[in-house]
């Protein structure tokens, strides 16, 4: 048999149903705890669309503990201070249940922000590591390619963020092909999986642009992705990588270091594809470009064919255009060939003339050139000389006579003048104007009396001897 309640009287019930039981709860604890002010850290804060926002507070000192919160728009909307994963606040609220979920929550009426975590502490510590590493300098990110063939996606196979990829894929660029390297997202194992995986993707090259992506959650949901060896690898990748994780709000280093954030996977798949219709509709103007093209240059040809046709179709015109023009050639070559002719008359009658007058000048010079010559030579002949009074002595052997040193009493000479020769002896040698005594004579036949003892030697006529050996000679005497 079922008590009878302690409250009332009544007989107990036998069983409670759900929403009874919560509301007895929810009764007992607004009965003995009423309102309540608590600390800890924010934790997957939203803001719905309604102006609710949605959080959870973790214990401060790192205990595993978990409190949903909740608070409506009118509290919200007087907030100081933009509330955000990893702040450390006070809250002041009412506990209660909430029954669709039969979970227990704390209405939050006030917040007051204490200071940042200690997760988002070495969050912020983390990325002013990475970012003085420039591994989120905007020059070092790449442009994705405007028309890829192939994406990777990097992410969780049951992950809801992978539906959203491909159904964006799908919808947008149908013709893409799409490869998958599979990992973990959240827990312990998580960086090293997204890190091979990224690895895989970069060693097998197969794809254009990889998209590393995963669903929203709290900080702790998405600390794998504030992982250093996560960022890193994402950095060192030689694909372009696109990396969309969480909602709108979230940001993790592996979006930093990525070169092209995305706010949600499904923006994340959108900024990697090309829209179809968009490339469909850009390759129907390069074809109708392409078309116009061809058809201005079939034009142009089709008219250079006609007029080919018209210029072959006439050929007498084409060769009397052509008999006219050799005709005019003709004329300029003759007249050119006469004016050359009469150029070249009036050249070599110029030369003629010139050449006739250099001849007779040059005649003239020579003229008197030999008449000069002519003159020195009559003042040299020895005939003249002869002539003038003189006579030249030579030897027996016929050798000249220069010198009275060189003569001997009784020597015989040979004597000759201008109107004939003689044969002459010495008698005797005077040597020198002052010295009048005579060398005694040898015994011989006496001289000619032609003969003088100063006179010079005597050759035959051919012989041509200088004018100033006779000139010192003495005029014969008598």
């Amino acid at each position: 048999m079922a008590g009878a309640d302690s409250l009332t009287g009544l007989p107990a019930p036998r069983a409670w149903s759900v929403a009874a039981l919560l509301l007895a709860v929810a009764d007992a604890l607004a009965s003995r705890l009423g309102a309540v002010t608590v600390r800890g850290e924010i934790s997957g804060f939203t803001r719905a669309a309604s102006g609710h926002c949605y959080f959870s507070l973790k214990d401060s000192e790192g205990q595993a503990a978990l409190l949903r919160c909740a608070m409506f728009r009118r509290s919200a909307s007087l907030l100081d201070f933009r509330p955000a994963d990893g702040q450390q606040v006070e809250l002041r609220g009412r506990l209660g249940v909430y029954e669709s979920r039969g979970e227990l929550q704390c209405v939050a009426e006030s917040l007051q922000r204490l200071g940042d975590g200690s997760l988002y502490e070495l969050f912020l510590r983390l990325k002013a590591r990475l970012a003085a590493d420039g591994l989120f300098e905007a020059d070092r990110k790449r442009a994705l390619p405007a028309y890829p063939r192939v994406l990777g996606v990097v992410t969780s196979l049951g992950a809801a963020a992978l539906h959203d990829v491909l159904s964006a894929i799908a919808r947008r660029a149908p013709q893409l092909r799409v490869l998958i390297y599979p990992s973990s997202v959240q827990g312990a194992e998580a960086p090293a999986q997204l890190v091979q995986a990224i690895t895989l993707a970069n060693a097998r090259n197969e794809v254009d642009v990889l998209i590393v992506c995963r669903g929203g959650g709290s900080l702790e949901d998405l600390w794998a992705f504030n992982d250093e060896a996560v960022v890193r690898a994402v950095a060192a990748s030689r694909l372009p990588v696109v990396c969309g994780v969480g909602h709108e709000t979230d940001v993790t280093l592996a979006e930093l270091a990525a070169d092209l954030r995305a706010p949600t996977p499904t923006a994340a798949a959108e900024l990697a594809t090309p829209l179809r219709a968009e490339a469909l509709a850009r390759l129907q103007a390069l074809a109708t470009a392409l078309r116009r093209a061809a058809g201005r240059k079939l034009d142009q040809q089709a008219q250079r064919l006609d007029r080919l046709t018209l210029q072959m179709g006439r050929p007498a015109r084409l060769l009397n255009q052509q008999s006219a023009r050799l005709d005019r050639l003709q004329a300029r070559q003759r007249q050119a060939l006469s004016l050359g002719l009469v150029q070249a008359q009036r050249r070599l009658a110029e030369l003629a003339l010139r050449l006739h007058q250099a001849g007779r000048q040059q005649c003239q010079r020579r003229g008197e050139q030999l008449a000069r010559l002519q003159l020195r030579l009559a003042a040299n002949d020895p005939h003249q000389v002869l002539a003038r009074g003189y006579a030249w002595l030579a030897d027996t052997q016929g050798r000249p006579v220069t010198r009275a040193a060189g003569l001997l009493a009784g020597s015989e000479l040979s004597a000759q003048w201008a109107d004939g020769r003689a044969a002459v002896k010495v008698l005797g040698v005077s040597l020198g104007p002052a010295d009048s005594a005579l060398v005694p004579a040898a015994a011989g036949p006496a001289a000619s009396p032609s003969a003088s003892p100063s006179a010079g030697p005597s050759t035959s006529p051919s012989t041509s001897p200088s004018a100033k050996a006779a000139r010192r000679k003495r005029p014969a005497n008598p």
